[in-house]
């Protein structure tokens, strides 16, 4: 089977999942022709997917999120600004990625979460099937919890969602445990998608706490938190750090974003602090690490992401860097949920080869009106 992948470049969790599934593919003797990800003019793709990903890799303009540099916090005013402004760059970057799955024609194309895929599919309607993957596709299951009372923030990621997602066979929603699937919403729940250089880790009990920071605005808060708890060792990565190591203090040490150096900090850690990132926290429960869960501010998605998680117990949330909260935590922490979340994801295999060999089959849903048709339930 030819495989080519859409990808949102924005943060680390798409990439290492689609860097995931083609490790995945190529065990099963598939063939991934190639990748599109979407990039800002500030954003270009990250050096350590292009090393790793092994077949072409094609940059496309795709609108980008705001943040606050000094908050930290998501501004939806301005992104929705930037996008609008964007338009005809972005009408391009369809036309663009329509013709390169026309010209390459791969059996099935692949999108994580890049809304690059989901509009060229409900304006263009390219010839090849597509399966949508991303843990936010849980935002369509009925047993998902999210943040009460923010009722404008629910509908706007709900819409974004689906924008990624029009025309695709099946939509695949990661899941830090096994819930029943939705079929009225095609969508199948399915375990996260971890690297083989995660799975092959051989983790220790360590004593440090290790943060990760993708925004310039959480060094702050994390430097206030040191400071109220001088005597905890800790170990930050953060994409301001420019040397693999700079040592602030005897218990304090910043480092720059190296994906392989994270993965063998947070196998010999005692916990780890981080956004709700659905990746890195995967990643801290399959190596048995607790997450103390920090959702940026106005980031819907990732307050979403800390609900789910402390219900699948991998870890607890907070609104600030809060390390009391962790430090109380740590006791209660149930080590067993480590052993069933390995024993959930060692089903994925299976479950991603099997969706995608159903794309191969006779075509028997919806088409034609299809775009519209979600438009009207998009609300519900």
């Amino acid at each position: 089977m030819r495989v080519l992948f859409i990808i949102q470049g924005e943060g680390r969790g798409h990439l290492t999942q689609a860097l995931s599934l083609h490790q995945m593919l190529k065990q099963a003797g598939h063939d991934v022709i190639g990748a599109i990800v979407g990039v800002t003019a500030e954003r270009d793709v990250p050096t350590f997917f292009s090393s790793a990903f092994t077949a072409p890799v094609t940059p496309i303009f795709s609108p980008g999120l705001v943040y606050n540099a000094k908050t930290n916090a998501l501004e939806p005013f301005k992104t929705t600004l930037k996008a609008i402004r964007t338009i005809r760059p972005f009408w391009r970057s369809l036309k663009q990625v329509r013709a390169m799955i026309e010209t390459h024609q791969p059996d099935v194309v692949v999108n994580f979460y890049e809304m690059l895929g989901g509009m060229t599919y409900a304006l263009l309607r390219p010839s090849v099937p597509m399966v949508c993957i991303a843990h936010q596709y849980m935002a369509f299951h009925t047993n998902f919890q999210c943040p009460k009372g923010q009722w404008f923030y629910r509908q706007a990621f709900k819409i974004n969602t689906r924008l990624t997602c029009f025309g695709a066979n099946e939509l695949l929603a990661l899941s830090f445990d096994k819930q029943p699937d939705e079929p009225n919403q095609r969508v199948r729940v399915v375990p996260p998608l971890l690297r083989q250089e995660v799975t092959e880790l051989k983790p220790t009990e360590g004593h440090s706490l290790l943060a990760y920071v993708t925004q310039p605005g959480l060094k702050t808060e994390l430097l206030k938190a040191h400071e109220q708890h001088p005597e905890i060792p800790m170990d930050g990565f953060h994409s301001g750090a420019t040397l693999p190591d700079q040592k602030v203090d005897d218990t304090l040490t910043f480092h720059a974003i190296d994906g392989k150096r994270f993965l063998e900090f947070m196998a010999h850690c005692k916990a780890i602090v981080t956004t709700a990132g659905f990746e890195s926290v995967c990643e801290a429960a399959y190596l048995g690490k607790p997450a103390l869960m920090i959702p940026q501010a106005n980031h819907y998605e990732q307050a979403c992401n800390a609900i789910d998680g402390q219900r699948a117990g991998v870890g607890t949330a907070s609104s600030r860097f809060d390390l009391d909260k962790l430090i109380d935590y740590l006791p209660k922490h149930d080590v067993a949920v480590s052993e069933q979340f390995r024993a959930w994801h060692a089903q994925g295999y299976f479950m991603f080869m099997a969706a995608l060999n159903r794309t191969q089959m006779p075509a028997s849903g919806p088409s034609g009106g299809f775009f519209w048709t979600r438009m009207r339930h998009l609300l519900r």
